[in-house]
C-alpha cells in the first residue's frame, strides 16, 4: 500500500500521520495549528505548522518514503490560490511526488461517511457543514470565519462567555459564575482583552473558554445555559441549510457530527441533536466512521471520491527537485 502523510489543520491545533499500509498503527504528530490560509500570512503560518508535525514522522526509523501528503486546512475552502500556494511549498519542504490541499470539513466529511454522500458537521472553533448528494452536488454552509460566521463554534461559545463575564464584571449584566472561571483561566479581567488578543490567534483563545461554558451550564447557570443552547440551535440550522442543498438517493441523508467541541458532552450535544432529529427533514444521525486524519489519508490515495474536484493538487517535476529528508537529531550523551 502507498505510504502517505495525512494532516488535519485546523486553527487550534495541527495533527499528522505517516501510514504504510492497512496493518500500521500510525502515531500522531500534534503541534499548535495556523490562523487559517485566508488569513494575513495563512500560508507561511500553515507551512510552518505542516512541517512541525510532519518532519518528527519522516524520522522514524524503519519507514519508507511517503508518495504524497495531503493536508485538511482551515480556511483552504475560501482560499484556492493560498491552497495551490501551500501544496507547491509543501512539495519544496517534504520528500513526497504529490501534496495536496483540501478544506479541513472536506477531509472531516471524508472520514466520518467513508467517502460517501451525506452531511457532515464539523465543530471546532470554527464551525462548518459540507454536504455531498448522491450526484455529487455540493453545498458547504459557514465555516466563514469567527468575525463574518463560525455560528455556534466553539470561538463563539467562549467569546460569548467572556462577553457574559465582562458585563457581569461591569454590572450591565446578570451575575454569572462565568466570571469567576474566565478570572481563574485569565487572570484580571480588566486585561481580558489583552489577553485574548495576545498570542495572534484570538479565536483559538477563545475557543480554550468553551469548555468552561459547558461546565458552567452543567451546573446550572442560566447564562451559560443560555449560550450553549443557542450554540445547539446555531449549528442544527447550518448542518440542516446543507442537507437540503444536496441530493439524496431516495433514502434519508446520513448526517454525522464531528470535531472537538463534540467533546463539550450533553449540554451541546443534548440540545443539538433534539433540534435534528426534531426538524422534519429527510435526515438519519449517524456515528462517525473516522476523524479528518482518516478522511486525509482516503483522499491522499482515492482520487475517485465524490470530494476529488475539491483538493488541489500539485505533482512534482524535473523542475522540482527532491529536498533532503529532515535529519535526525544528534543523540545526547
Amino acid at each position: 500500500m502507498t505510504a502517505v502523510v495525512a494532516v488535519d489543520l485546523g486553527k487550534t491545533g495541527c495533527r499528522a500521520v505517516l501510514w504504510r499500509g492497512a496493518e500500521s498503527s500510525p502515531s500522531v504528530s500534534s503541534v499548535a495549528g495556523a490562523p487559517g490560509l485566508a488569513a494575513p500570512d495563512g500560508v507561511a503560518a500553515a507551512r510552518a505548522a505542516v512541517r512541525a508535525a510532519v518532519e518528527p514522522l519522516l524520522r522514524e526509523r524503519g519507514g519508507a518514503r511517503p508518495e504524497a501528503v495531503l493536508v485538511g486546512a482551515a480556511g483552504a475552502a475560501s482560499a484556492p490560490a493560498a491552497s495551490r500556494a501551500l501544496a507547491g511549498a509543501l512539495l519544496e519542504d517534504l520528500p513526497v511526488d504529490d501534496a495536496a490541499v483540501t478544506s479541513d470539513a472536506v477531509t472531516a466529511h471524508a472520514g466520518a461517511l467513508g467517502g460517501r454522500a451525506g452531511v457532515v458537521l464539523a465543530i471546532g472553533t470554527g464551525s462548518v457543514a459540507v454536504g455531498i448528494g448522491a450526484d455529487r452536488t455540493y453545498a458547504r454552509v459557514d465555516g466563514w470565519g469567527p468575525l463574518l460566521g463560525d455560528d455556534g463554534s466553539g470561538a463563539r461559545i467562549g467569546t460569548a462567555g467572556l462577553r457574559a463575564a465582562l458585563r457581569a464584571h461591569d454590572g450591565r449584566g446578570p451575575a454569572t459564575a462565568l466570571l469567576d472561571a474566565a478570572t481563574r483561566l485569565f487572570g484580571d479581567p480588566e486585561r481580558l482583552p489583552a489577553t485574548v488578543g495576545g498570542d495572534g490567534n484570538p479565536a483559538r483563545t477563545a475557543a480554550s473558554f468553551a469548555p468552561e461554558v459547558a461546565r458552567a451550564a452543567d451546573a446550572g447557570d442560566a447564562v451559560a445555559s443560555a449560550i450553549v443552547r443557542e450554540a445547539a440551535a446555531d449549528l442544527a440550522e447550518t448542518a440542516l441549510a446543507a442537507a437540503g442543498r444536496i441530493v439524496s438517493d431516495g433514502g434519508p441523508l446520513p448526517l454525522a457530527v464531528t470535531g472537538g467541541l463534540t467533546g463539550l458532552g450533553p449540554a451541546l450535544t443534548a440540545p443539538l441533536t433534539a433540534a435534528l432529529t426534531g426538524s422534519g427533514l429527510p435526515v438519519r444521525l449517524t456515528s462517525a466512521l473516522g476523524d479528518p486524519l482518516d478522511g486525509a489519508r482516503l483522499l491522499a490515495v482515492d482520487r475517485s471520491t465524490p470530494h476529488a474536484r475539491l483538493v488541489v493538487r500539485v505533482h512534482r517535476t524535473a523542475a522540482t527537485p527532491l529536498p533532503p529528508a529532515p535529519a535526525n537529531p544528534p543523540a545526547r550523551a
